[in-house]
């Protein structure tokens, strides 16, 4: 039991029959992390052998904590008879940074089978983009349509 004066030292021990001598055994020692904690009274001379405490080993791991990526979102762009392709290829390059020959590809693609993706975002970035797509074709007065779903 610890008192309330009491320490905790922490310092890198050796192995049994001290350190190891080649680098395959060294690298192994390394990884181990083994750290040896002296448990001393509280008499704070630092020498870290009086006292008479128990040694205690325990190993030192890292949990890799490891975010969740996020639900990804389509934004597709819907076909109608009326907004011009050269505006639709406009805004693929202006809102998606794509390429002219990727946006009109996308373009000619959302012409021949009435919809197509224009690119695959998370939630905030996909319904930011359809909210631009869709404000800039009621500006020009184009009845363009912009959706978004979940991949």
């Amino acid at each position: 039991m610890l008192t309330r004066n009491a320490r905790i030292c922490y310092y890198i021990g050796k192995v049994e029959g001290g350190a190891p001598s080649d680098r395959g055994a060294m690298v192994d020692f390394v990884r181990k992390r083994m750290v040896l904690a002296r448990i001393t009274g509280g008499d704070g001379d630092g020498d870290g052998r009086s006292g008479g405490g128990d040694i205690a080993t325990e190993r030192k791991t890292r949990t890799k904590s490891q975010t969740a990526k996020p639900p990804l979102y389509k934004v597709i762009l819907l076909n109608d008879d009326y907004t011009p392709m050269e505006f639709v290829v406009e805004v693929l390059e202006a809102v998606f940074h794509k390429q002219h020959a990727e946006a009109t590809r996308i373009m000619l693609h959302v012409h021949q089978n009435g919809m197509g993706v224009a690119g695959v975002y998370p939630f905030e970035v996909a319904e930011t983009k359809t909210h631009t797509v869709e404000e800039l074709a009621r500006q020009a007065e184009y009845p363009l349509k912009c959706v978004m779903e979940k991949e």
